[in-house]
């Protein structure tokens, strides 16, 4: 389990400028090399990321890195050419999917590179552990962020609210909501959208319950019940005017420029925070981040710091040594965070988190300054996610909280359906 007070000591969470001498380059390769990237996100993430192959190329000249950059269809390709034997040599990964990935033999098992080709000596402690599945590191976690709540500032202060806070609760934030909707008086723009089709928005509702999306055994942690209470909390929101409707929920993607806030439907999403960024670039108005509501004001807070997201070497990659090295050069490279900043969520490099932190702009200490404020509220990384675990939030959860909102099924319904999805895909 990750510390939370080792990363404090260890300046992964603190502010601070220091003078640090650049990590050597490693030197070119012997015989010239072709790498595939693949990775999804923002024309900003892209551009970062290009960036920093172009950087590594210039430092290993025999060296070249064709990036591609996936949107909506990003896992429908990946999968794809995973199937087709076509599997790029890195792809990214979040921490939903990557253990089912691992599983499936997808990756490749970085323990033999660790403390080689990929440098752990200035990683914060304990960040390995959250790429590893089975005993084995899967994926090398490439940052550092948690669940949050991004609202537009602009919005709170024209229509006289207070914006939500840390102790706010779900039932505060549902009156909230329609508050704010109603005060904002514009047809097809809500306070926020339908965060019902989210698992990691349930994730943390069932964590403040002190229970889990997904047990230690691989089977679901929840019951027909936390399903129904979900699904009823946001069922009732949208009948109430304080959620988007299921026409606009549905076009929803789970991307950034897909997102009621970003589309002008909203006012409000809850995202991770290393999305801020990406948000705020895609929205006029300045935006805030807090916590997502609480099931009681002193109750648990339901959050745990995630890995932003990871990096996996194709099980398949004809060459793995030069993958492995083009991640330690990510995550370690000074000249590399400083391009990355953190887009991606706070590095896990401590040297280069201390390098980064003064150059970043203010949406980005936003982002820092939050991980760090939830330091002491966070409780335990949960256990790596199931075989099937994708599939499971593809084709059960998303589904059936899109047919609670278009009324094709009662929140009970949806719930008892849910679990008995979870017992077929989930096999633990």
């Amino acid at each position: 389990m990750i510390n939370r007070r080792e990363l404090l000591r260890n300046g992964l969470l603190l502010s601070g400028a220091a003078a640090f001498s650049q990590l050597p380059l490693r030197t070119a390769f012997a015989d010239s090399a072709t790498m595939r990237l693949f990775w999804w996100g923002t024309p900003a993430r892209a551009e970062r990321t290009l960036s920093v192959a172009r950087l590594f190329e210039a430092a290993n000249p025999d060296v070249k890195i064709n990036g591609e950059v996936g949107g909506n269809d990003y896992w429908s390709k990946l999968t794809t050419m995973l199937v087709g034997g076509n599997a790029p040599d890195i792809f990214q990964l979040e921490p939903g999917r990557f253990a089912d990935y691992a599983r499936r033999n997808a990756t490749l098992p970085l323990n033999d590179f660790l403390g080689k080709s990929i440098r752990t000596d200035k990683l914060a402690p304990g960040v390995l552990d959250l790429g590893t599945v089975d005993g084995k590191v899967a994926g090398m976690p490439l940052s550092l962020n948690a669940f949050a709540l991004f609202y537009d500032t602009e919005a709170f202060k024209t229509a006289a609210l207070n914006p939500p806070g840390a102790t706010t609760t779900w039932d505060d934030f549902a009156k909230l909501c329609v508050e704010l909707t109603k005060a904002i008086g514009r047809k097809n723009v809500w306070a926020v959208g339908n965060a019902s089709r989210y698992t990691y928005a349930f994730d943390a509702f069932l964590n403040q319950r002190g229970k889990r999306l997904y047990g230690e055994d691989g089977k679901i942690g929840f019951d027909a019940n936390d399903a129904k209470d979900w699904y009823g909390y946001w069922e009732s929101l949208a009948k109430n005017g304080g959620c988007v409707s299921a026409e606009v929920q549905s076009m929803d993607q789970l991307q950034v420029d897909s997102n009621p806030l970003t589309t002008g439907k909203a006012v409000m999403a809850i995202a991770f925070s290393n999305q801020l960024l990406g948000y705020q670039a895609a929205v006029k108005n300045t935006l805030g981040i807090t916590t997502l509501p609480l099931t009681s004001p002193s109750g648990p807070s339901g959050l745990f710091y995630r890995p932003g997201l990871h990096f996996g070497i194709a099980s398949t990659s004809q060459n793995p040594e030069l993958a492995a090295k083009f991640i330690d050069f990510f995550i370690n490279d000074l000249d590399a965070g400083k391009i990355l900043g953190v887009e991606r969520g706070v590095p896990i490099n401590v040297d280069v988190k201390n390098a980064v932190v003064p150059l970043i702009d203010e949406v980005s200490k936003q982002t820092v300054d939050y991980i760090s404020s939830i330091a002491d509220r966070v409780g335990p990384y949960p256990p790596p996610v199931p075989v099937g675990a994708s599939e499971f939030d593809t084709r059960a959860f998303r589904p059936l909280a899109d047919k609670v909102a278009f009324g094709q099924v009662t929140p009970a319904e949806a719930a008892e359906q849910l679990i008995a999805e979870g017992g077929r895909i989930l096999k633990g």
